[in-house]
């Protein structure tokens, strides 16, 4: 598999432009030099974490008795509560806005939406096919910096849409959330029993 594929196909997991809707529902409350900043912060911390698990993947997990099925099952169920929380807001207007201004960090922007169980397992697998984690390196840097523009342009959306505007796209954020979690969460299940049943059997 050629240099080339594999960035596309890591660009293709971090699904920069699927995730506009997700950024700009999530930080629709901050002005756009704040978004910047959370944005390239947690793009940052993102990247850390991939490049982490680049190095000491298995090491990591080895170490914890942690295995990729059960970090899909946590990371959809945490993803499906921030989508309720969106979808559904609070009915108590102050603790609404209250919410509304606390400034995301880590969880979700950087984990699990951009470094994600899926990004995490696709880092690792080409990690351990190419057995070279350098390469490797540089692939994920390919694929993060257009991820990062995308995203970082992301921010200026707010001022083509209305109130309205800004409401829709955090519902749809919502929206979207919702169907990754359950992605993650029914695949990390799947596997798990398919394991269940090879030791069984």
């Amino acid at each position: 598999m050629s240099v080339f594929a594999v960035t596309l196909s890591l660009f293709l997991v971090f699904n920069a432009l699927g995730n506009i809707p997700l950024f700009v529902g999530l930080l629709t409350k901050f002005d756009v030099k704040k978004q910047k900043k959370i944005i390239t912060r947690e793009l940052l911390i993102a990247l850390a974490v991939l490049l982490l698990f680049n190095f000491f993947g298995d090491d990591i997990l080895r170490l914890l008795g942690i295995s990729q099925p059960i970090i899909g099952i946590a990371g959809g169920t945490l993803l499906f509560i921030i989508a309720l929380g969106m979808i559904f807001p609070r009915p108590n207007e102050k603790k609404h806005e209250t919410l509304a201004r606390q400034e995301p960090y880590i969880v979700p922007l950087a984990m699990p939406i951009i470094a994600g169980p899926g990004a995490i397992a696709t880092v690792m697998v080409y990690a351990e096919q190419l057995h070279n984690h350098w390469l490797t390196t540089g692939i994920i840097l390919m694929a993060w910096v257009p991820t990062y523009l995308i995203l970082l342009a992301s921010s200026n959306i707010k001022y083509f849409l209305g109130q309205k505007g800004l409401i829709a796209c955090q519902r749809l954020g919502g929206m979207l959330i919702c169907l990754i979690a359950v992605q993650m969460f029914t695949s990390g299940v799947m596997v798990l029993l398919q394991e269940a049943f090879h030791v069984a059997k």
